[in-house]
């Protein structure tokens, strides 16, 4: 994959790094390794790193030799494995699929031709790949949706959905961690908090994780949200060898 890899000056303190133009758990994989490599190797050079589908944008303190310091990102690339196991973590997400909170489930079963019960079970059976997080703060880029699931986003955004909204737009599903508007199918909702900028790490899923929804009554989704609320609740996980 050495000869895929591309780099690219971004502003004379930046680095982009792409890989080839497509979704696939091997890349981001190999995105990942890179990234703890190099963060291992250089982390007093960096500000930040940003992670896409299949890019990955290095932030630098000062000013650099961009010939240079692509020679040693080249050589710290050979040490990558693809067949490396990278630790990760699977969070299971409880979601109400009430129509209340889904309040598009129906209309998209209707296009896509199935029951409601089989677009719940059908995205609950899945274990997604968290690509990146990006458009609002803790919104969830996940990958590996059902076929079956897949649907043009909608002609018309919304203004307002509520914050804790899952939803499906394309070959994706993800998560509102906030209100704001959007454009994706709303198919229920999680108590869940995905972004807190309290906590010292204010997202707790990381690029390369897995998610796995689960289906909760209402009852159940507001007892969460009251045992969230009092701090009484841990997410359920389980470490992975990716």
């Amino acid at each position: 994959m050495t000869n895929d890899v591309q780099y690219k000056p971004f502003g004379d303190s930046a680095i982009l790094i792409t890989w080839e133009n497509t979704i696939a758990p091997e890349i981001i994989r190999n995105i990942n390794n890179f990234k703890d490599i190099i963060f291992h190797q250089k982390k007093e050079q960096l500000v930040d790193f940003i992670i896409g589908y299949n890019s990955l944008l290095l932030k630098y303190k000062v000013s650099f030799n961009f010939y240079d310091e692509v020679q040693e990102l080249e050589e710290l690339y050979k040490l990558t494995d693809n067949n490396h196991q990278v630790s990760a973590v699977r969070w299971e997400i409880p979601v109400c699929y009430d129509v209340e909170f889904g309040f598009d489930i129906e209309s998209l079963s209707r296009e896509l031709k199935l029951t409601v019960e089989e677009v719940i079970k059908k995205h609950t059976a899945v274990d997604y790949t968290v690509y990146f997080i990006g458009f609002l703060p803790g919104f969830l880029y996940l990958g590996g949706l059902d076929d079956d699931l897949e649907i043009n986003r909608k002609a018309t955004p919304i203004l307002n959905v509520p914050k804790g909204s899952v939803a499906i737009g394309g070959k994706q599903t993800g998560i509102y961690p906030q209100e704001s508007a959007g454009g994706w199918h709303i198919i229920g909702r999680t108590p869940v908090n995905f972004f807190n900028v309290e906590n010292k790490v204010p997202c707790f899923v990381k690029s390369g994780d897995k998610v796995q929804f689960k289906p909760i009554s209402r009852e159940t989704y507001e007892q969460l949200e009251i045992d969230i609320s009092l701090k009484q609740y841990e997410i359920v996980k389980k470490s992975i060898h990716d």
